[in-house]
């Protein structure tokens, strides 16, 4: 059994990476969003090494996620996981933080080193105007490397995450193979929506704002063998 997030998530891509991985659907804005295991790699990769090289950070530093599901919100918890970095909830000091454009004022209640926003753009663009303050992450991350060779131990804080992760799988029935589509605005903690099913081997269609009308032609289309509203 893997005994970190970063190898976790190796593990769930490593059958065959060009399988989707994570299909994101935003029915508020009619976004779909399909990434393969190798393609959330990427990302993942390059948010490590941007902590790594670019802002210098070591395991055991802080960080906050000020984000909400999303799959761009995927690439920064597992890319800060993956640098055994400890993702903190509370209001504070931390060494990075990243933040959605519109919550940057939110962001003012912590002091951080580096601060990143992320517009979450269906198509990953770069934001047009930049918080004050901030540093654009979309054109910060592309910028660096496509590989990242995980830690040996996990971060302080895996093992109860993972611990967590696995009992969730175990309380929605998840084995390896199955489609999840899981309903982010009732499940919003990252354990539900995105650890669980790594941990159980499974892949995922995150839905936000999720139209229940839709919600049985999604199952069939995406082939969900579990729906979790």
């Amino acid at each position: 059994m893997a005994d970190n997030i970063a190898r976790v998530f190796a593990d769930a891509i490593a059958t065959d990476p060009t399988r989707p991985l994570l299909t994101w659907y935003d029915d508020a804005t009619g976004e779909r969003t399909e990434l393969s295991g190798a393609t959330l790699a990427n990302w993942v990769a390059k948010t490590v090494n941007l902590l790594v090289d670019e802002v210098a950070l070591a395991p055991g530093d802080t960080a906050a996620v000020l984000l909400p599901p999303h799959w761009q919100t995927a690439a920064v918890l597992l890319g800060c996981w993956s640098a055994k970095l400890t993702v903190v909830d509370a209001p504070g000091d931390v060494d990075v933080l990243f933040a959605a454009a519109g919550r940057a004022a939110e962001a003012t209640e912590w002091s951080a080193g580096e601060r990143y926003a992320l517009p979450l753009d269906p198509f990953a663009l770069p934001l047009r105007q930049v918080p004050a303050g901030f540093t654009d992450f979309v054109s910060s991350v592309r910028g660096h490397g496509d590989h990242f060779t995980a830690y040996p131990q996990g971060g302080p804080g895996d093992a109860e995450l993972l611990a967590r992760a696995r009992a969730r799988a175990a309380e929605l029935c998840l084995t390896p193979g199955d489609r999840v589509l899981i309903d982010t605005d009732q499940h919003p903690d990252p354990v539900d929506w995105l650890l669980a099913p790594l941990t159980a081997g499974a892949t995922l269609v995150a839905c936000a704002h999720l139209d229940p009308s839709r919600l049985d032609s999604r199952a069939g289309a995406e082939k969900a063998t579990r729906t979790v509203t």
